[in-house]
């Protein structure tokens, strides 16, 4: 505070009205310089800057930040204490993703059948269809409108109708045998939530009710079993049974394959605006990769086991796609697995998974201005009381940040504020 001024006081002279101006001036140039912290500034003072940003929020936060070009830290803050990832915890399920898949992995679903192709077309036996945990699988105009393509029940139908199927006297039986039958992660109790939809190893159109998404699903792969039947039967394929859901027999041949979008697009499809289905079916593929059999706590474990091979061991992962509490990790060894994520082949789907400040995806609307705009890439994460931002800037200098904000005991919508300034002082840096 600069003291009152009294009520009555003499005109001051001209030299003291222009030293008062060049105070006021001073004044201004110093408060821009906080608003807008090292932005355009050398890396000099981009600690302090940091700091001075992140000292509004809160004894629950932590951040850490490292210039991957130089090779050494420039900024921690609390960087060791583990924080609720909240979305970050989509970093650890699609770095893991990638690299067991490889950037071109893609998933299939498949219609098997123990039966026998006789005379006239007539397929005599039941037709599985047998979900392989694709995320994409649906309905094409479904597919396409959300996500630009994917497989599809429709592509099925007409590989059945050119292998030279006119009749099936049995039924379509939708297998989820891929997964487990649990609905859901920790955060509902493992049953079906609001926020994903209900899980499966063979999800049809995100396990929603209908395309416009009032409703869910209550018994998934009987869903899917039922939209093959009617591809078929508008393709002319007559079929004698209903739709039904069951185990494949071990002896079944496969009779038509559909594959999702490679694992590239579906960490992109994940991550850019956080998909919390994508990253809980994907959680669950690790484990079906892996064991044979998809489990949320199981393939959680092996996101966790790899990214502490790259050194980002996480306190615990839970599920995922963040919604569980439960997912911690420090802002130190979210970056140094995004650090070590540069080194890997898997490195360039994963950088272009992310959004881009200004841009797309969860970022998109923020930093629609100055130096972070189109040279910050991160992902996001919001939950009650929780918001986080970790990724890579590309400076003004042309050095790359690898940088983890992991703010808790916060209101989201100011820390995305704090969160902002932080950016743009990194991409400022010159």
């Amino acid at each position: 505070m600069y003291g009152v001024l009294p009520l009555k006081m003499r005109r001051p002279t001209k030299a003291a009205r222009m030293a008062k101006a060049v105070f006021l001036t001073l004044i201004v140039v110093l408060a821009t310089a906080a608003a807008a912290p090292a932005a355009g500034a050398g890396e000099s003072g981009l600690s302090a800057s940091l700091g001075s940003a992140m000292g509004s929020s809160g004894s629950w936060s932590g951040a850490y930040a490292y210039n991957a070009t130089s090779g050494r830290p420039v900024f921690a803050w609390r960087h060791t204490a583990p924080r609720i990832l909240a979305s970050n915890t989509k970093l650890f399920t699609t770095a893991a993703a990638l690299a067991r898949f490889g950037v071109a992995g893609k998933l299939a679903t498949e219609v098997r059948g123990a039966g026998k192709l006789g005379e006239r077309g007539v397929y005599r036996g039941n037709l599985y269809l047998v979900g392989g945990g694709d995320p994409t699988f649906g309905s094409q105009s479904f597919a396409s409108r959300s996500y630009g393509g994917g497989a599809t029940v429709d592509a099925l139908a007409t590989k059945l109708d050119r292998a030279g199927i006119e009749r099936v006297a049995g039924r379509v039986v939708g297998d989820e045998s891929a997964f487990d039958s649990l609905r859901g992660g920790p955060d509902s109790g493992y049953g079906t939530s609001i926020w994903v939809g209900p899980l499966s190893g063979l999800g049809y159109n995100r396990g929603l009710g209908n395309e416009n998404g009032s409703s869910f699903q209550t018994d998934p792969p009987a869903f899917a079993a039922a939209r093959l039947t009617d591809a078929l039967r508008q393709r002319g394929i007559a079929v004698s049974g209903g739709a039904t859901a069951g185990v494949t027999p071990q002896a079944a041949d496969v009779l038509a394959a559909v594959e999702s979008p490679t694992m590239a697009r579906l960490a992109a499809l994940t991550n850019k605006p956080s998909d919390n289905y994508f990253a809980e079916m994907l959680v669950k593929d690790l484990a079906m990769q892996a064991n044979g059999r998809g489990t949320t706590a199981a393939g959680a474990k092996i996101a966790g086991r790899f990214a502490k091979r790259l050194g980002g061991r996480p306190s615990r992962l839970a599920d995922g796609s963040g919604l569980s509490r439960l997912n911690r990790a420090s802002p130190y060894r979210v970056a140094k697995l995004l650090l070590a994520m540069r080194e890997r082949d898997e490195w360039v789907a994963f950088n272009r998974s992310l959004s881009i400040a200004g841009r797309d995806g969860t970022l998109g609307s923020r930093m629609r201005g100055g130096p972070a705009r189109g040279h910050c890439r991160g992902k996001t994460g919001t939950l009650t009381g929780v918001s986080a931002v970790s990724g890579y800037c590309r400076a003004r200098s042309g050095d790359t940040y690898v940088f983890s904000i992991l703010m808790n005991g916060i209101d989201p919508y100011g820390a995305r504020g704090i969160q902002d300034r932080m950016l743009q002082a990194l991409a400022g840096v010159r």
